[in-house]
């Protein structure tokens, strides 16, 4: 069945999520929905100082926004704020150092920043593929801490934020590559198979489709979502995917092409028209699964999803003083 969701999945992705792709859909999209002034609407996006989270904070803040820019690295974060002013001319752009794949860090720093500032919109899309089996310091699978476990806990704590807020939004940066998963439940981090990156990477993708899904239908006050960029151009996809990357160089989107869709989930009127906790592709909302994939999980396996990540983030969690 995962052979025949590949070949499915990778005929597909020629069709739709190249630079092709994006222009034959972008004929549709209505010119005007992103004409928005965003001035008194915050924005925190995870991973923002390089590839589609950069594209989109300078897309925001050239629309008056504030932006807030989580990063890990402080000389390259302190760079793409720079470059993020002078383009957008906009100097309400905030860094904020935070390390997605240490939960007790994304605890802490979430509870902080909602004691300093108001928060309108979540954009997670930070994420990382490692190829090897790695172990961060928490004894935490490194692609599993940074992808679901982070995501998991810095938008489950920023919740109360968000709903004190007018038009609240989360966003979360998924992948088509999730459409090849089907949720393993039993083996969240990997040890009871041959570990391969790649997989590794599209199994998180689709626990973060899951996750969408089940806080939309928990938090009716938040309108949430979750996007495929398409097959992009980012240093991500150089550094992770060298082999893919030599192989369709020339048909990848650009990282504008590839932020558009999350941006127009983050600023657009049209966008919250659509029910909450669904999948879009080049603004429009698409199924979660291939046809005949044998990919959907049972409620069960779904619910178990969210409360095994309840229970593990416990021990991470910063105790009242």
């Amino acid at each position: 069945m995962s052979l025949y969701r590949n070949a499915v999945w990778f005929v597909k992705g020629l069709q739709e999520y190249t630079k092709g792709g994006y222009e034959t859909a972008a004929k549709y999209f209505v010119a005007g929905d992103l004409d928005v002034n965003l001035s008194g609407r915050d924005f925190m996006i995870t991973g923002a100082n390089s590839g589609i989270g950069k594209a989109t904070a300078c897309e925001i803040a050239k629309r008056g926004g504030t932006v807030h820019l989580i990063c890990r690295n402080k000389e390259r974060a302190e760079e793409a704020r720079r470059e993020i002013v002078e383009q957008s001319e906009n100097e309400n752009v905030h860094v904020h150092l935070l390390d997605m794949s240490y939960p007790r860090q994304v605890w802490e720093f979430a509870q902080s920043f909602q004691e300093n500032h108001s928060l309108h919109v979540l954009i997670n899309n930070a994420g990382c593929m490692v190829n090897q089996r790695e172990l961060t310091e928490d004894g935490l699978e490194k692609n599993f801490a940074t992808n679901t476990l982070g995501t998991f806990i810095l938008t489950t704590a920023l919740i109360p934020a968000l709903k004190k807020s007018q038009d609240p939004r989360v966003v979360t940066v998924s992948s088509g590559g999730m459409l090849v998963q089907k949720l393993n439940v039993d083996d969240l981090q990997f040890e009871k198979c041959t570990f391969d990156g790649t997989m590794a990477y599209a199994q998180n993708k689709r626990q973060q489709v899951i996750l969408t899904e089940r806080w939309a239908a928990q938090h009716k006050e938040i309108h949430f979502s979750s996007m495929h960029p398409g097959w992009a151009d980012t240093p991500a996809v150089r550094s992770s995917m060298p082999e893919f990357y030599e192989k369709m160089k020339n048909r990848l989107r650009t990282e504008a092409q590839g932020a558009d869709t999350a941006l127009w989930l983050a600023v657009s009127a049209s966008a919250i028209k659509h029910p909450s906790g669904l999948f879009f592709q080049d603004r429009k909302a698409v199924s979660t699964h291939l046809p005949l994939a044998a990919s959907r999980s049972t409620p069960d396996n779904e619910e178990r999803l969210q409360t095994e990540l309840e229970q593990l983030v416990q021990k991470f969690k910063p105790q009242p003083s």
